[in-house]
């Protein structure tokens, strides 16, 4: 099934925002951020595999043990080839928040300006910091930070996706049936990453934006 956005106004308007942002050169002084998160399902075996031999390959038993789901934020600098993923429980406005805080406190806490770039899922907004923590401590926290939004239906323009596509493609293609493993395991993986510096080189741009969907541009009059 798809959703399909009708490009108005706004969609361009925040497209090509969001291109320019992802076109300027990296700066440790205002780091551009793309954040999102994934849901995952846990799942144990219902009886132990059999390990691989010389002679048959590993055989796991068709039947599974579900163990509730986990949630997991996923931060990614594209250009710095810096990425942070934080296993929890649930992915409510309070998780969020905290998530948000540990990176600006922490990781960023030298930058001048953050640049986050979000979807529009409604626990991504301003208010959700003021209801979690009250405006004049939201102020405080937010005070260098500057939201950079999607247009509706269209989270393929932040690159967070990406990288949760390469970490679901290397560390979750199996049966995690904890989360203590999954930390185990994302933790490994997220080191391996940024040891090696893996960036997202974007290469799509306005004059792509305008050739490959100009065609289905809503004129301003119509918006």
């Amino acid at each position: 099934m798809w959703c399909i956005g009708a490009l108005t106004e706004e969609y361009r308007h925040r497209m090509y925002a969001l291109l320019q942002l992802y076109a300027r050169p990296m700066s440790p002084a205002e780091p551009v951020i793309c954040i999102d998160e994934k849901s995952l399902q846990l799942i144990a075996h219902s009886r132990a595999p059999l390990p691989m031999n010389s002679r048959a390959h590993a055989k796991l038993d068709y039947e599974y043990v579900r163990n509730g789901t986990i949630n997991l934020f996923v931060a990614v600098e594209p250009k710095a080839g810096q990425r942070i993923v934080s296993v929890t429980e649930r992915r409510g406005k309070v998780d969020f928040v905290a998530f948000i805080g540990d990176l600006l406190t922490h990781t960023y806490a030298k930058a001048r300006r953050v640049h986050l770039v979000l979807d529009n899922l409604n626990t991504h907004f301003r208010k959700c910091f003021d209801d979690v923590l009250g405006k004049r401590a939201a102020t405080k926290l937010l005070r260098r930070v500057q939201f950079h939004y999607t247009p509706k239906h269209a989270s393929w323009l932040n690159m967070a996706e990406i990288e949760i596509g390469i970490l679901s493609r290397q560390c979750l293609d199996r049966r995690i049936p904890s989360r203590q493993f999954l930390q185990s395991e994302v933790d490994a993986w997220q080191q391996a990453r940024n040891a090696a510096q893996r960036t997202i080189e974007w290469s799509f741009t306005r004059q792509d934006a305008d050739q490959k969907l100009g065609r289905h541009y809503v004129p301003k009059l119509a918006c």
